[in-house]
């Protein structure tokens, strides 16, 4: 409710002002450079099926089964799509993907021929979303992988139509961020271990309305959506304090397991408000 009532307001004072902002006498009025900022709130999809993977042995091929000494599937109670609050998969032992608040710096060029405006705009921030996944061993033990942004850039195009002060546009371009991961258990006898690269290139994509108020300022509405690849993150398990007989290194070829998502892309949706001074 406090989410819809924000963009509710700036919703209604782009309308309100737009009839006003017609009088500016300005014939390009989104020509030229900009120094802004972007914020509102992210929402994640629901990444349905999402699981944990693994190689035995640690010899770069995912997919094995974990098994037990008797050679049962060691995760037979099986994944959730969250973050695990227990150490087994109950009705509501698992709470749902981490939406949050986003907030943005942004500086930009325009230039303006007519109704078509035509520019590029680079933007730095970082969002509070949190994305996790968990498996659940026999034992009975949890192992949650989570990840979220430590911060976010990207630099895009933009186009779009502005019939007088007001400007309807798309925005498209690359992504850089810098992916901070996070592992927990509840076992406490194996070892655990992360490695991986953390910044990853991705897409940042959507749309938005801009609504210009006097000569140098302008606010709007901006939908984005963002996707990085991130497959390249890892959690190794070895032997600890545990049995030599543990699921993770017996039969393994080796002293080893690793472990990496199944859902190899981390993606989410962004709504935000934003301003701009325009010199």
């Amino acid at each position: 409710m406090r989410t819809t009532l924000i963009f509710g307001a700036v919703a209604a004072t782009l309308f309100a002002t737009a009839a006003q902002a017609q009088d500016m006498t300005d014939e390009t009025p989104f020509s030229g450079i900009y120094i802004g900022a972007a914020g509102g709130y992210d929402v994640q999809p629901n990444d349905v099926g999402s699981s944990i993977l693994f190689d035995r042995g640690s010899n770069g091929s995912f997919g094995d089964t974990v098994s037990t000494a008797a050679g049962a599937n060691a995760f037979s109670p099986g994944f959730c799509n969250g973050r695990a609050v227990g150490a087994t998969p109950l009705p509501g032992g698992c709470r749902n993907d981490k939406d949050g608040w986003s907030y943005y710096g942004r500086i930009g060029l325009d230039a303006q021929r007519g109704n078509i405006v035509i520019g590029a705009l680079g933007e730095f921030g970082k969002t509070e979303i949190t994305d996790s996944v968990s498996g659940f061993s026999t034992t009975p033990a949890n192992y949650v992988m989570t990840r979220e942004v430590k911060w976010e850039a990207s630099v895009r195009g933009r186009i779009g139509y502005a019939p007088g002060t007001t400007l309807f546009y798309g925005t498209f371009g690359p992504g850089y961020a810098n992916i901070d991961r996070s592992f927990t258990s509840t076992n406490t006898a194996n070892s655990f271990a992360q490695f991986g690269k953390r910044k990853q290139f991705g897409i940042v994509g959507g749309g938005g309305v801009e609504q210009k108020l006097g000569k140098n300022f302008s606010i709007g509405l901006e939908y984005t959506y963002h996707q990085y690849q991130d497959d390249d993150a890892r959690v190794r398990v070895t032997q600890g304090t545990a049995p030599a007989t543990n699921p993770f290194v017996l039969a393994a070829g080796g002293t080893s397991t690793d472990f990496r998502r199944s859902d190899d892309k981390f993606r989410w949706h962004s709504l935000r408000a934003t301003a701009a001074f325009r010199f």
